[in-house]
């Protein structure tokens, strides 16, 4: 079993930056669509402080103009993009395979010294190097959150192939022990895996004049942020809402946002403003391993309203407000209540401030040094 994080969270990982010896060069896949992203930006800063080059693979959709922005101002990062449909979306495995080759080519030419998946299946590839998975999400643990049942016939082969990568890795992390614990429950006990939580870096969002209105950030088509019971409550709310997001689903279509104020989908340095003045941030979610999006309202003082899940929990015990996801009517209650207590919001928002600085960077490449180190003293 994963042992229980309280709210005096200590880094799981097992040693000290000190007492590793990080690697040259790690092959790292990364896809652009989702939180993943910002969650590699933010190791690979942390990895070039101790000298780590990072041969950046993406895959699932062509970068932004912004991404690639991004990708330059890091000096340790090489870019290898490619368009391959990723693992969790709809027939994949014609991609899977093809960039399965390309990832198996990209090891051959560059030699790194370990491979960091972000992603499952292409772990079980026969690789030269010491491989690490990190479980992020995951459609199977997802679809038992979101639609509250097991996933159907059409996802085990899906099932199959995460489970032979996650039994291929060398090491296995995940962001919460929330996300570890669904891992080992659906796929495999992965008894030596670990914990390490992701982070932001404190320096871009800090807390600012605090105005009266309530944001919400991420998919806002996604079932699982939940942001449509937001939205259902925005005309019975004492205060505007504002959601930033992507509202267009990857298969046609858009999400309702009628009521609310729709920023569109904005990069981490046009957010911060937005966080930094924000009272109240809500984020009803269902299904959420990690959150980077709350952490970013933490760091910037915000009042959480949150999602009552596990991995909410497990983080943000203490320091939120946590509302049944299923029930847009205690969501609306909580938020009239808080948008009238003026000394609560404050309270929330120093709770929130203060459990935010055990999520940090340093914390983070600390652990991932730490696996690196063990991955490459297996091999």
């Amino acid at each position: 079993m994963v042992r229980p994080y309280n709210h005096q969270l200590k880094a799981p990982s097992r040693g000290m930056v000190g007492k590793v010896t990080p690697p040259g060069l790690v092959l790292m896949t990364a896809d652009p669509i989702g939180g993943v992203w910002n969650y590699v930006l933010e190791l690979v800063r942390g990895l070039s402080i101790h000298g780590v080059q990072v041969a950046l693979a993406t895959m699932g959709q062509p970068l932004s103009q912004e991404q690639r922005r991004e990708v330059a101002e890091e000096g340790n990062v090489t870019l290898y993009e490619s368009e391959y449909r990723l693992e969790w979306m709809d027939d994949p495995w014609h991609d899977v395979e093809l960039s399965g080759e390309w990832l198996l080519s990209l090891e051959a030419e560059l030699k790194p010294d370990l491979v960091h998946l972000n992603g499952y299946v292409h772990a079980a590839l026969p690789w030269q190097s010491p491989c690490l998975v990190v479980a992020h999400s995951c459609v199977l643990s997802w679809y038992q959150a979101v639609r509250g049942k097991e996933a159907p016939q059409r996802l085990h082969e899906y099932r199959d192939r995460v489970t032979r990568g996650l039994a291929a890795a060398g090491l296995v992390a995940a962001p919460s022990a929330a996300m570890l614990e669904a891992i080992r429950r659906i796929y495999l006990p992965l008894p030596d895996a670990q914990v390490v939580y992701n982070a932001r870096a404190r320096t871009r969002f800090r807390p600012g004049r605090k105005e009266d209105f309530i944001l919400a950030v991420g998919r806002v088509w996604d079932d699982a942020k939940n942001i449509a019971a937001l939205v259902k409550n925005a005309y019975d709310l004492p205060w505007p809402v504002y959601v930033a997001g992507e509202i267009n689903r990857p298969d046609g279509g858009s999400a309702a946002v009628e009521g609310v104020n729709r920023l569109g989908v904005l990069a981490p340095d046009a957010l911060a403003p937005w966080y930094a003045a924000a009272s109240v941030y809500a984020l009803p979610a269902r299904y959420e391993p990690f959150g980077l999006t709350v952490l970013e309202a933490a760091l910037s003082g915000c009042a959480l309203v949150l999602g009552d899940i596990p991995s909410l929990r497990e983080l943000w015990d203490g320091a939120a407000v946590f509302v049944d996801p299923e029930s847009p009517g205690q969501l609306q209650t909580e938020l009239c209540a808080l948008c009238a207590d003026r000394n609560r919001q404050a309270r929330l928002g120093e709770k929130a401030l203060e459990r935010s600085r055990s999520f940090s960077a340093a914390r983070m490449t600390a652990g991932y040094l730490d696996l690196y180190d063990r991955l490459r003293g297996q091999a």
